[in-house]
Parts: structure tokens; C-alpha cells; sequence
């Protein structure tokens, strides 16, 4: 491998770094502003992308937004920080392991405040459109206050 090459290696590599750690932050941002439409979905993820979220596993783009739009409404204002994501890029694949804090005012007019902690485990692939979410995993460690009702037919599986 000559110098140059090496180089591109490592410019290729920070540039990976720098897409996704961005896209990370402004999907946990968006989460803030509310907007949970079809660009908002692929503006962050893979057609065949699925999440298991603490109501459930989901499959494809469409019904993971629907099931976040669904669960988002659940809140009136929300805050959500992650941070210092440890992350493993292998070509066009990569893997992003990360705190996630959230809080919560329900949407039910008590202004119940709702926290959430956890790690997040998430999937990446390089599109052509840049890095998408291909699967994320959310894992509660802790709660405070209390969460959201959360109806039996929420249509999660």
C-alpha cells in the first residue's frame, strides 16, 4: 500500500466518522422537533430498516416511522442526548454503540415528566444517498417518573 493510498485509507475513515456520528446527533435532535414524515424517514434510514424499541420490534422504514410518529405522540416536549458513540466501520457497514438520555412531558395535559436511560445499539450502511440506519436497539436501564400508556394494539410485533 503506498502512502497515498493510506492516506485516502484514513481521510475515508475520519469522513465515515464525522457522516455518522452527524447523523446520529440529528436523528436524536429530530426526535425534538417533532417531524416524522417520509422525508424525515429517509432522510435517516435504510429501506429494510428495523428497530427493536422498548414497545416492541419493527421492520421497514415505513412501520418504524409510523411506530415512532405513534410513540412520539405519546409526548408534549421531549428532550433526547446521546453522546461519545463508540463506533466500528467496516467498509459499508458500520456499528454505533452510545448513551441515549431522554425526557419527556406527556402529552396528557399533567406535565408528568418521563425519563428514560439507556444504550443504544445501532446499525449503519452506506447509501447512495450516505449512511442510513439499517436496525437500532434501544436498551432501557433506567426510569424515573411515569411513562406513557401504552395501548395493547400499538401495532408493534
Amino acid at each position: 500500500m503506498t502512502e497515498n493510498d493510506r492516506m485516502a485509507r484514513q481521510l475515508q475513515h475520519l469522513t465515515d466518522r464525522a457522516e455518522i456520528t452527524d447523523l446520529l446527533d440529528r436523528f436524536l435532535r429530530s426526535l425534538d422537533v417533532g417531524v416524522f414524515d417520509d422525508a424525515w424517514g429517509l432522510a435517516f434510514f435504510a429501506e429494510d430498516a428495523r428497530a427493536d424499541m422498548p414497545i416492541g420490534a419493527i421492520q421497514g422504514r415505513e412501520a418504524v416511522v409510523a411506530s415512532i410518529r405513534e410513540g412520539m405522540a405519546r409526548f408534549d416536549r421531549t428532550v433526547h442526548m446521546g453522546g461519545n458513540a463508540v463506533l466500528e466501520i467496516d467498509g459499508d457497514r458500520a456499528t454505533a454503540h452510545h448513551p441515549q438520555l431522554s425526557t419527556h412531558i406527556l402529552a396528557d395535559d399533567s406535565e408528568t415528566l418521563f425519563i428514560s436511560a439507556g444504550h443504544a445499539e445501532t446499525e449503519l450502511v452506506r447509501t447512495p444517498d450516505g449512511w442510513r440506519i439499517s436496525a437500532s436497539a434501544l436498551r432501557i436501564v433506567w426510569t424515573q417518573g411515569r411513562p406513557p400508556i401504552v395501548p395493547a394494539d400499538s401495532g408493534a410485533a
